[in-house]
């Protein structure tokens, strides 16, 4: 499938090329939206964060089926640490690999799983090009964030009527995790994998057992779901796990009544 349009993407000697964050989704190539598509498959260079032990990225993955074969692909390497020195040394070589293409006046495509403004390396490759490139040219592509692709994937809503959601990206403090819980009625958290027992004493506390569920590798090819997590307390979990917690019994009875969404 091919949606190039009639205005290709700049290529003029002297001018700079345009820096594109195109969402890919949770991981259905086909959640990407047809505006994305479309740019991604404009630009000469398309970028996205390398895999581990010379395997594809996630991102790789999911738009794989999209990309033309004269398009040129850059994987870039991110530090999956907490250390701020070599994440920072990570942005900057990827914004010096990213440079050159757009210096000469090639538009690229940084493509994300997920959303590219939704906690994406996107914002920071952004950050460190425009140290470098104070005249960059940058645009968000919004897409599909993972907890609505859970959500989905659950045949849940992900909030209704006036329901508060909390979203923890990383648990640094198991209290960051009680205290969401005394004002939200939903709460997300993103890559539970290393805290999950220490989470799941919790919520059996809480008596939230059976209204939390576990997403792994949402709506891609390897999702596993588990709901009701009374049985599951020595899950072993992958980097990419996401928890969803429904403090509110209301959410689980409207999708019991109506069969899922």
């Amino acid at each position: 499938m091919n949606l190039l349009s009639d205005s290709p993407p700049s290529m003029a000697v002297g001018k700079p090329g345009k820096l594109y964050g195109i969402s890919a989704g949770p991981g259905d190539p086909d959640l990407i939206t047809v505006k994305a598509l479309k740019l991604l498959q404009q630009v000469p260079v398309v970028a996205f964060p390398a895999g581990r032990q010379g395997q594809p990225g996630i991102a790789q993955r999911i738009v794989t089926p999209w990309l033309r074969p004269e398009q040129q692909q850059v994987p870039l390497f991110f530090a999956l640490v907490q250390d701020e020195a070599k994440l920072q040394a990570a942005w900057a070589a990827a914004a010096a690999t990213i440079e050159p293409y757009l210096q000469q006046g090639q538009d690229v495509a940084f493509v994300s799983e997920g959303d590219v403004s939704f906690y994406s390396t996107f914002t920071y490759l952004v950050a460190a090009l425009r140290e470098r490139c104070p005249g960059l040219l940058a645009q968000a592509v919004p897409g599909v964030c993972s907890p609505l692709g859970a959500a989905a994937e659950l045949g849940l809503p992900l909030t209704i009527g006036t329901q508060k959601l909390a979203v923890l990206p990383t648990l640094h403090s198991l209290s960051e995790l009680e205290q969401a819980l005394r004002w939200a009625e939903v709460v997300v958290l993103l890559k539970v994998s290393s805290v999950y027992p220490q989470v799941w004493q919790i919520l059996r506390q809480h008596d939230l057992l059976r209204q939390s569920h576990i997403v792994l590798w949402a709506t891609g090819q390897e999702q596993v779901l588990y709901s009701d997590l009374s049985q599951h307390a020595d899950l072993q979990l992958p980097y990419f796990s996401l928890l969803l917690v429904q403090r509110s019994q209301e959410t689980s009875k409207i999708s019991a009544t109506c069969g899922g969404l």
